[in-house]
């Protein structure tokens, strides 16, 4: 009876760990759903650099020492809600 008691609790223990091995916080599970994570903020890190570049190309075009008077005209009546006479304006509707 000793015995069979013996192997029972081996066997229990080494189904334990191999289920822990599969789902468990460091199990093959969990390293596949880490993989896909790492894949998805790998691909918004790059549409972050890609966004930031962007807004630096915009904010270098209205540095003091070089300003682009597009930009700056644009930004201006941006901020000031002024539209020249001969711009064409197209009102979008609240929903």
């Amino acid at each position: 009876m000793t015995g069979l008691a013996l192997y029972t609790i081996a066997a229990a223990l080494i189904a334990y760990f191999g289920v822990n091995a599969y789902t468990g916080k460091y199990g093959l599970n969990a390293r596949q759903e880490l993989d896909q994570e790492i894949v998805q903020l790998t691909a918004e890190l790059a549409r972050l650099k890609a966004e930031r570049i962007a807004a630096e190309q915009r904010v270098s075009l209205l540095r003091s020492d070089r300003v682009d008077p597009d930009m700056l005209d644009e930004r201006a009546r941006y901020q000031l809600d002024y539209v020249h006479p001969r711009d064409l304006v197209r009102m979008i509707g609240q929903n």
